[in-house]
């Protein structure tokens, strides 16, 4: 490959190479993460979906085996399993006076309520089917700040926690090779300039705004 014009020295023009071509595939990669990130953005600002409550809802009911667990949501693990149920627990309603338990069950596009009564095993499924746009919300709040104590408690979830931290760290890193890959093309730094410039110009007239 020959040399870039803005460029001098064979090994800068070897980290030029490197960093445009992992700016590309990095690129590339999180392209359809970043897609679910903006599309929901939009969803959130201006929601034309049906409330929970007007979606269809099937409902089924079953007997689990109600083990001895002091633990609710160790207990509720052990009924997500025996409904062989996936998904995240939301968080655990437990009345002790009246034997009764209920939690969420999430997945995106899905939500199962389970209630169980504890004196009897008996259970009741209700599924709803929420669609891929509330899917996409889902995935964009989680993992979220709340219920921070049962978070990450199904393998779906874990997995996306670790994938919404890459996210960031790699919007991170085209933002910075997107930097420098503008700043080794001479022919582009009046226009890179005016762009930036505009850029910064929009945050700090924002940050004007909110700051007292």
């Amino acid at each position: 490959m020959a040399p870039h014009p803005g460029l001098s020295g064979g090994r800068l023009n070897r980290v030029y190479r490197w960093t445009r071509n992992l700016h590309l595939y990095v690129g590339l990669f999180m392209s359809p993460f970043l897609l679910i990130y903006a599309v929901s953005v939009i969803l959130l600002n201006h929601p034309a979906r049906p409330a929970a409550g007007q979606l269809p809802t099937r409902a089924s009911e079953t007997t689990v085996r109600i083990t001895d667990q002091e633990n609710s949501l160790d207990l509720a693990k052990d009924i997500r399993g025996q409904l062989g149920l996936t998904g995240e627990i939301g968080y655990v309603n437990r009345n002790r006076e009246r034997q009764r338990l209920s939690f969420p069950i999430d997945l995106p596009g899905r939500k199962t309520v389970v209630r169980v009564d504890l004196a009897t095993g008996g259970a009741r499924i209700e599924r709803t089917e929420t669609g891929i746009g509330d899917a996409m919300n889902y995935l964009h709040k989680m993992p979220g700040p709340h219920n921070v104590a049962i978070r990450g408690n199904s393998l779906f979830m874990s997995a996306w926690r670790w994938l919404a931290d890459a996210t960031v760290y790699l919007v991170l890193f085209l933002s910075a090779s997107g930097v420098y890959l503008w700043l080794v093309l001479k022919a582009e730094r009046k226009a890179g300039l005016l762009v930036l410039g505009a850029g910064m110009a929009t945050l700090v007239g924002l940050l004007m705004a909110i700051v007292p």
